[in-house]
């Protein structure tokens, strides 16, 4: 079954732009390999996100500071209640219930899914059950505030820990699974 993956950046303090939405803080050498982004870009074939990165990364693409042309070659799925009336190319968005859409999507043939994020449609996703898992690579930086990795909410949400690699440059990547809670049997204690 195709899973849905969270890959991205935090600062060291757990933030994934400033609160106006910079990432800056990004801006840094790069190693060789990229920290295995194209390994894990050959390994999809969807990318999902929030309206405010689907806003934001668009501004990005025009003002020519991504460097990549790429967002075309995967399907790309936004969300927002308020759809832009002009939508940019290869992009759809949806409307449909979370859990409705995960459930379709999974049934198509394919590769993982990658949700880019933000922060919001992270945790509408988490809430919902419909994170598999998280590849998260901390930046040796701290920001001191910012918008967190995943919008905040009451919960909480085991985590299986797959992997951990350090890189050169002081870049640590930690590679979660989200643990399923098991439906309790009846009877059973709490």
């Amino acid at each position: 079954m195709r899973k849905i993956i969270v890959y991205i950046a935090t600062s060291a303090d757990g933030f994934i732009a400033r609160r106006d939405g910079a990432v800056d803080w990004l801006d840094r050498p790069r190693i060789k390999g990229n920290y295995g982004m194209g390994e894990f870009y050959g390994s999809i074939d969807t990318i999902l996100w929030g309206r405010k990165t689907y806003d934001m990364v668009l501004r990005f693409h025009k003002e020519g500071k991504d460097g990549s042309d790429s967002y075309g070659t995967v399907k790309n799925y936004a969300f927002s209640r308020r759809p832009p009336k002009k939508v940019a190319a290869g992009f759809e968005f949806v409307r449909e219930p979370i859990p409705e859409f995960a459930k379709r999507l999974r049934s198509l043939a394919g590769k993982d899914i990658w949700m880019m994020g933000g922060a919001g449609i992270i945790a509408s996703f988490l809430d919902q059950g419909e994170i598999d898992e998280f590849i998260i690579h901390v930046i040796p930086t701290f920001i001191g505030e910012g918008i967190p990795l995943i919008a905040p909410r009451h919960r909480t949400v085991p985590l299986k820990l797959v992997s951990c690699r350090k890189f050169s440059d002081g870049v640590v990547r930690l590679h979660y699974e989200v643990v399923r809670e098991k439906p309790k049997k009846p009877g059973a204690k709490k």
